[in-house]
């Protein structure tokens, strides 16, 4: 059941998607390469939905969690690259309400490198309050930071694309959140499908089912999870523990059903088709200029940033990280790309996007069969090396 096509000299990166079914424990996914307009790979197969014996589409919709990030973080380098805003000025000069509590000198740039210590909300946050932008924006605004802005990095798993959405709203001359200017300046433009909650227009039924791993599957595969963050998890005062678990939600694949599906949820909602999101990143990959990226804004996402005063051990993930305005970037311990010029973003169960400047070329894998490792899931990581061995 595998559709699609690879350009000649990438027949092994075929071999190695269909190795992952017969392998590696794959049900449904998709996976593509494009450098420009040009697909390198776009191939698809197994189910979308293996209880009810429905096949994987070529328009099959994936929810991808926190791959969203990425599409998230490109959205906002083309809002500035418009002159929406600016990465060095502080985020309460948008929104004066953002400087309570000792947040008035946190620049956009710490916040979107995870630096401005509100990966957790206090106040409890359910479905209502995260539909309800004005009332959100008040928690948001008035959360006090865990750590001292600036000096350290973690994770802000949902809040992310939280404060990412009001700031959109408050700078954009027309108050669109992040998914509209997304849809308005880029899906249009481009012709892709994806969506940052999804429209009732929707079929649900195009969506990939996601089952979600049981707990035999985690005690099973429980070597995946880094020692740090799975301890850190089990302690109901750890950052860790409070980052992700407000919204207390059983599984991440609750956010892709109701009653979070309709909801724009700019870390950790996006849905769309997997060809569409690689077509983002080649796009940005070559320089965006079909989205009115400049040279400055691309600068800024092909440079890594210094990493903060504290060194980069994530105070969230218990392991080290790196962060650039929003994406992922290469380091050490995780290498992606040609070099440290490619910039994306992991979702969990093993999604994965990201665009590599070097070689002009947009990157997209989805599965709806949920590993459990923060990156290099085994089957993307088979794909992504034999693409570039190819390449």
């Amino acid at each position: 059941m595998i559709e699609g096509d690879v350009r000649p000299g990438f027949e092994e990166v075929r071999e190695e998607f269909e190795r992952n079914f017969a392998e590696r424990g794959e049900v449904g996914a998709a996976f593509s390469v494009y450098r420009g307009e040009e697909p390198l790979v776009d191939l698809w197969g197994g189910y979308r939905d293996p209880d009810r014996g429905l096949p994987w589409e070529s328009d099959t919709l994936l929810p991808m969690f926190s791959a969203t990030k990425g599409v998230a973080a490109g959205t906002m380098a083309v809002a500035h690259a418009h002159g929406a805003f600016d990465y060095d000025t502080p985020v309460a000069e948008y929104w004066p309400e953002f400087a309570q509590n000792g947040k008035g000198h946190i620049s956009v740039r710490d916040l979107l490198d995870h630096r401005a210590g509100l990966s957790a909300l206090d106040v409890p946050v359910g479905a209502a309050t995260l539909a309800d932008p004005a009332a959100l924006a008040g928690i948001l605004a008035a959360q006090q930071p865990r750590w001292k802005p600036g000096t350290r990095h973690g994770y802000h798993s949902l809040t992310l694309g939280l404060y990412q959405s009001e700031l959109m709203r408050r700078v954009d001359s027309l108050g669109r959140g992040v998914d509209g200017y997304f849809q308005q300046e880029i899906a249009h433009r481009l012709g892709l499908e994806f969506y940052i909650g999804t429209p009732d227009s929707v079929s649900l039924d195009r969506q990939a089912a996601l089952p979600a791993p049981t707990r035999a599957d985690i005690l099973r595969n429980i070597n995946e999870v880094p020692f740090g963050y799975a301890l850190s998890l089990f302690n109901p005062m750890s950052i860790t523990r409070r980052t992700f678990g407000n919204p207390p939600l059983r599984t991440a694949s609750e956010l892709a059903l109701p009653p979070y599906r309709g909801i724009e949820l700019a870390s950790a909602n996006g849905i769309g088709q997997v060809r569409d999101v690689a077509r983002f990143y080649a796009e940005l990959a070559g320089g965006g200029a079909a989205l009115g990226l400049d040279d400055r804004t691309f600068g800024e996402l092909k440079r890594p940033d210094p990493p903060p005063s504290g060194g980069e051990r994530d105070l969230v993930l218990k392991v080290t990280t790196r962060f650039t305005l929003g994406f992922w970037k290469p380091f050490a311990d995780w290498r992606f790309g040609s070099d440290e010029s490619a910039f994306g973003a992991p979702g969990a169960g093993g999604s994965f996007g990201f665009a590599d400047p070097a070689r002009g070329t947009g990157y997209c894998y989805g599965t709806n069969a949920l590993g459990l490792r923060i990156w290099d899931d085994r089957r993307e990581k088979a794909l992504r090396d034999a693409l570039y061995r190819c390449l």
